[in-house]
């Protein structure tokens, strides 16, 4: 179960090599806390000073002078290419097909990589979970209140066309993406007021009263659209037409459905700013897509593409004795991550009256036994899911501590008990595959919540049959599915699969129209109000957002607003805790598994950076070597 929720491929995901970002009382006095922990001569009161970057907590780590991030080889060589099997999806994305290049909207399936053909604001660091640089921006204000900010273009930023980008082109990207765009990004979008260009390069974002603490950040990495371009185009509407970007690719040849490229902008305005050198290396980068995992393996082997983000153990653990291999050409490694792993598992849809009793749910988690499919199917690789917060200081453990208990009082009369006493993990089991205390246990759940066996058919308290769809879009769950719904079948539930094409899935997805279906969520070094597309009340009714479980929670409304609006860290981190606690406890899903490592293979035609970034693989820092290269693709 390896898929990355909406929200994955982005120009920072591949130039950083970071995994993308997910992320009660509105604080605007943290929002300013925040901001004054990035000037770099100490804090201040006073409006507008001019800043290279922000920060969400704590100073940046780099001085306004600075000349490049230290993870990178500021001498890295342009050329060559970077190929690879899309791996994340974000937004209108899907693993399996392409029909729009248009991707910030809910219309069609977006092509991979279209970000690196638009510049920001502000970009990352790899080394920072949240910070940003000025990129577009040469500098960033903001007004005492922290709901006015301010950016300051750079002259030089140019679109592919040669025409100037302007601070109309900034204030038209964020209100179109704000009233037209993907729901996932028009949800988060509806905190600012307005964005007006004050002059040709300084551009304005007002924020509404209670605007959570990480939205400015969200604004400063959005990407900038041409104003004149778009004037007279459908922005929803699908197009395999390249929009006009600025970033430092343009697309390439593409065939739909099957792979796209993209060439280096060879004269790119950017290519010397602080937060570009050493990155940008490949004159060529290319997506394949591939259906069937095996193919796409088997496509690697024969060198179709040349880097390939390894999730099945089985082709860990006995795929890799080809000759490629065998002989040094293709290399792999098994890097450890500080990189937090999202929630992966079986997902229930809470919105439909099978799974709305906790019991029900509870149930069927019951009824998988990870031990036996770890060690039989997935060659002990990995570790049970236990958290939302998975390898992150944000994951609870044990009894709540007194500053989780001082969240979660407040809703106390709402909330389950186990909510305050240890953290819920789910049961062991005895490898057996068919674990019979576990199952008996499932069985008493499903009666004390009104189910019925008749024969050996288990009846819903409604009368009807309990009956499971499984809907996905590719087969390559099912060797771990199989053995999950022989177990409900032992319960009396007939569990069946679905596999749909990919295009039919997303749109199923949009509209919730699904019964468990399996998914793989990102996450976030320091998140905030993203977290309301994923669990927030609001977008479990809105079709297109992440929100397919359908959580509807005051507790975890309440909770996830105390994190985005969070003064210190430590907030964020008490906050998080709670809020792990109480989605653990409301069973949304059947747990799945993780391994906090990346499993990396690639035909050896790279060099790279002696020092690598604390967060992520650290790939966008890679470069071509021409004579690696000839050895490694020799016959």
């Amino acid at each position: 179960m390896t898929r990355a929720t909406k929200g994955g491929i982005s120009r920072r995901g591949f130039f950083m090599g970071v995994a993308a970002a997910a992320g009660a009382l509105a604080l605007p006095r943290g929002a300013r806390a925040a901001w004054d922990a990035v000037s770099a001569v100490g804090t201040t009161e006073e409006d507008f000073v001019e800043r290279h970057g922000m920060s969400l907590f704590g100073p940046l780590e780099m001085p306004p002078d600075f000349k490049h991030f230290p993870y990178v080889n500021p001498q890295a060589p342009k050329g060559g290419e970077f190929s690879q099997q899309i791996r994340q999806i974000g937004l209108n994305q899907n693993f399996s097909t392409f029909n729009t290049l248009n991707t910030y909207v809910l219309q069609g399936d977006g092509a991979a990589g279209m970000d690196a053909t638009y510049d920001t604001l502000m970009s990352g660091s790899s080394d920072e979970p949240d910070a940003l640089y000025g990129l577009v921006a040469q500098s960033v204000s903001r007004s005492r209140d922290g709901l006015v900010f301010r950016w300051r273009l750079r002259p030089q930023a140019r679109f592919h066309d040669g025409s100037p980008l302007t601070a109309e082109d900034v204030a038209f990207s964020i209100t179109i993406l704000r009233d037209e765009g993907h729901p996932n990004l028009a949800q988060l979008l509806r905190q600012i007021e307005s964005a007006t260009a004050l002059e040709p390069h300084l551009v304005e974002v007002r924020f509404v009263e209670g605007r959570t603490r990480d939205i400015p950040l969200t604004v400063a990495a959005l990407p900038i659209f041409s104003k004149a371009y778009w004037e007279g185009r459908d922005f929803t509407a699908s197009t395999l037409e390249p929009p006009l970007g600025s970033g430092p690719y343009r697309v390439g040849d593409f065939e739909v459905g099957r792979t796209i490229s993209f060439q280096r902008v060879e004269d790119y305005w950017g290519a010397d700013l602080p937060v570009n050198v050493g990155l940008i290396n490949f004159d060529r980068i290319r997506y394949e897509y591939f259906r069937d995992r095996d193919v796409a393996f088997e496509a690697f082997k024969a060198g179709q593409f040349s880097y390939h983000e390894e999730s099945v153990s089985r082709q860990w653990a006995r795929g890799y004795d080809f000759p490629a291999f065998v002989e040094g050409r293709v290399v792999r490694e098994d890097l450890p991550t500080a990189v937090p792993q999202g929630p992966q598992g079986w997902w229930y849809n809470t919105r439909l009256s099978k799974f709305s009793d906790k019991r029900i749910r509870e149930a069927l988690i019951y009824a998988f036994d990870f031990e036996w499919t770890n060690e039989n199917i997935m060659f002990s690789s990995y570790a049970r899911m236990h958290s939302f917060f998975e390898n992150s200081d944000l994951k609870a453990e044990g009894p709540p501590s007194p500053e989780e208990l001082a969240l979660l009082e407040p809703f106390r009369a709402g909330l389950p008990d186990e909510v305050f006493g240890e953290a819920w993990t789910p049961p062991v089991s005895d490898g057996s595959g068919q674990d019979r205390a576990l199952l008996r246990r499932a069985s008493e759940l499903l009666r004390e919540a009104g189910c019925e066996r008749r024969g050996s058919v288990l009846h819903l308290p409604s009368g009807e049959p309990f009956t499971i769809e499984f809907l996905d879009f590719a087969s390559f769950l099912q060797p771990h599915t199989q053995p999950f719904q022989s177990n409900l079948g032992l319960l009396g539930i007939q569990a069946t699969s679905r596999i749909v094409d990919p295009a039919q899935y997303e749109r199923r997805m949009n509209d919730f129209d699904f019964e468990v279906t399996s998914r793989r969520f990102g996450a976030s070094l320091t998140p905030g109000g993203s977290l309301r597309l994923v669990y927030g009340s609001e977008a479990a009714v809105t079709p297109g957002t992440a929100n397919l479980s359908g959580v509807q929670d005051p507790a975890v409304d309440a909770l996830i607003e105390v994190i985005a609006n969070a003064q210190t860290r430590e907030e964020v981190i008490h906050g998080g805790r709670a809020l792990d606690r109480v989605l653990r406890a409301g069973r949304y899903m059947v747990p799945a598994w993780f391994k906090p490592a990346d499993w990396l293979a690639y035909w050896d035609e790279y060099s790279r950076p002696e020092t690598k970034p604390r967060y992520g693989t650290g790939v966008g820092t890679w470069w071509y070597d021409p004579e690696k290269a000839a050895r490694a693709r020799r016959r």
